[in-house]
């Protein structure tokens, strides 16, 4: 029998996004030497200025990303957010699953009104910038807290 996905709209604050978002940042440490230490208000990622998601395979939570309003304009786009937070455990990567996350927050950040997403990832984070390129994202001009670091990549997407 095959995993059921579920991807549930979620706070910031939620044990299940709390817990996932610390693994997240422990990656984050192993790769780079730090967490991410992008300043993050929990409220930006509240309708309708924002979302959270949190994926479950059969009721156990594996998977996070989530979207808030961003001033960044790029590729010709109007009104964008900022991707933040992709991540899924490691035991379940190569599924899929990142992919599915990352089309929740298009559909979501459309459905809100926005016409163009943009991210911030880094160079020691090869899987993610795969999908982001195989998604449709293209680089565009740095951004962000790690604007000025060499690891620092940035892509947009016109929705």
């Amino acid at each position: 029998m095959d995993a059921v996905l579920e991807l549930r709209g979620a706070a910031y604050s939620d044990p299940d996004a709390v817990a996932l978002v610390a693994r997240v940042q422990k990656e984050y440490a192993e790769r780079y030497g730090t967490p991410d230490e992008t300043p993050v208000d929990p409220a930006m990622f509240d309708p309708p200025d924002g979302f959270f998601v949190v994926a479950y395979l059969d009721g156990v939570p594996v998977g996070t990303g989530a979207w808030r309003r961003s001033p960044v304009v790029a590729l010709g786009g109007t009104s964008g957010v900022e991707i933040k937070r992709m991540y899924v455990v490691p035991e379940h990567r190569g599924g899929g699953l990142a992919r599915r996350i990352l089309a929740e927050l298009e559909t979501t950040a459309v459905a809100a009104g926005h016409d163009q997403v943009v991210l911030e990832t880094g160079l020691k984070q090869p899987e993610a910038i795969a999908l982001y390129e195989s998604s449709g994202y293209v680089p565009i001009p740095g951004f962000g807290h790690y604007r000025d670091s060499d690891l620092n990549r940035c892509f947009g997407k016109r929705l």
